[in-house]
């Protein structure tokens, strides 16, 4: 199919932004209903095969699937309207909801609002889940890998790199037919690409390092841009990281706020690593105010998605050709296979932490909700979000906007 106009894609990645609650998982269930159900820009095979290629990469998978979007319909320009559209919206929510914080501490009516949002959430996940169960799993090694996935990581607490890792050995050793030859790759355009991007993920930084060294704004440079390098596994694998520097080593924030942010960007639209937002505007805010909590959160978004476009721009063109050789195209299968289980634990995780206010999480098992902290509000707004979205069809918006109000008028009726 012809290339979409510019005024249809910022529309519909514009949706996608607005709309983007709930984690990854909750996030590519919507690209998939809307950049393959809805719009068909894209095939379930080159979904699939993008999602497991942004999986391989550090940083959040569902921002950086995103862009390979956006890049595949438009070239770098459409990826930088699809990456951009994705990771705005949520910024500008969680830049307010940290002023606000630090102004009024725990805000109880929005929190319930989000409650809402997040029930909601569920719903869109389940029903991603359900297609993605029979598109993503072909034949019985792709289910294999996926149950196995997904115990690796909720039963067993394996790491995720451990887990790709497996998938992309066993499918090399499962080569899968071939698709089509590409044109080769100019790999010159490859090092422009590369060599366009580093500087304009570090220059900037830099130029704050030069003019302000020793501050919280340049050592959230040097800190962040660590962090987006090493982050594979999206938002919940550095979280420990990120607790330890951000909470132990620098002392920006307590362990409770530390709490807060997480929760804040699991109820926000935008990726769940925007919890770096909320970290670095309350170490600015400590260190100098307001002034010093906006350019450190500047700095922070600019260290943290900055290298996503990176990886996307200089790997992507090699995504074809990669797929064409059997052994590399059977790995990406298999990748795409162990992915599924990866959402299968995500949507789970996510799916306990909102209906229990209770979770025993030690790191050595899976997370254990407290049974008696069952949380019977969040549990029927799940249901009505279920039966409005998945019985009656009716639309995203319309779903989420019912959830947040129907949880907000639970807690102003003392519910």
């Amino acid at each position: 199919m012809s290339a979409p106009g510019w005024a249809e894609m910022a529309r519909v990645f514009g949706r996608i932004g607005l709309l983007s609650f709930g984690g990854p998982a909750a996030q590519i269930a919507l690209m998939h209903r809307e950049l393959v159900d809805l719009t068909r820009w894209l095939d379930e095979d080159l979904f699939l095969r993008g999602l497991g290629f942004c999986s391989l990469l550090p940083g959040p998978e569902a921002m950086q699937l995103a862009t390979f979007a956006g890049w595949r319909l438009r070239g770098t320009a459409g990826g930088l309207l699809a990456g951009l559209l994705f990771v705005v919206p949520g910024a500008v929510v969680m830049a307010a909801l940290a002023a606000l914080y630090l102004s009024y501490g725990r805000l109880p009516l929005v929190e319930a609002a989000f409650l809402g949002v997040k029930a909601a959430a569920l719903a869109i996940v389940a029903g991603a889940l359900w297609k993605l169960r029979a598109k993503a799993l072909r034949g019985p090694v792709a289910l294999g890998v996926a149950v196995a996935a997904f115990t690796a990581l909720f039963v067993f607490g394996a790491p995720f790199w451990a887990v790709l890792g497996a998938a992309i050995l066993l499918g090399l050793a499962r080569p899968s037919g071939a698709a089509p030859g590409e044109a080769p790759i100019r790999h010159a355009g490859t090092v422009r690409t590369v060599a366009t991007w580093l500087a304009i993920w570090w220059l900037p930084l830099l130029a704050v390092m030069a003019l302000a060294p020793g501050s919280v704004p340049a050592e959230a440079a040097v800190f962040f841009s660590w962090l987006a390098t090493v982050s594979f596994g999206g938002a919940y694998a550095v979280l420990a990281a990120l607790a330890q520097t951000a909470v132990e080593a620098q002392g920006w924030l307590s362990p409770d706020q530390m709490i807060d942010g997480l929760g804040l960007a699991e109820t926000t639209p935008g990726p769940l690593i925007l919890v770096t937002l909320f970290t670095g505007w309350l170490g600015g805010a400590q260190a100098g105010g307001w002034p010093v909590a906006a350019a450190t959160g500047l700095v922070t978004l600019w260290a943290t998605f900055a290298p996503c476009f990176l990886w996307i721009f200089a790997g992507a063109p090699h995504l074809d050709r990669l797929s064409a050789m059997p052994r590399l195209r059977g790995a990406l299968d298999m990748v795409s296979a162990a992915v599924a289980g990866v959402i299968a634990n995500l949507s789970l995780w996510f799916g306990i932490h909102v209906l229990f206010r209770r979770v025993d999480e030690d790191g050595f098992g899976p997370p254990v909700p407290d049974w008696a902290s069952f949380d019977p509000v969040a549990g029927a707004l799940a249901a009505i979000a279920l039966v409005w979205l998945l019985v009656l069809k009716r639309g995203l918006f319309e779903t989420l906007v019912l959830a947040a109000a129907l949880g907000a008028t639970a807690h102003l009726a003392g519910v």
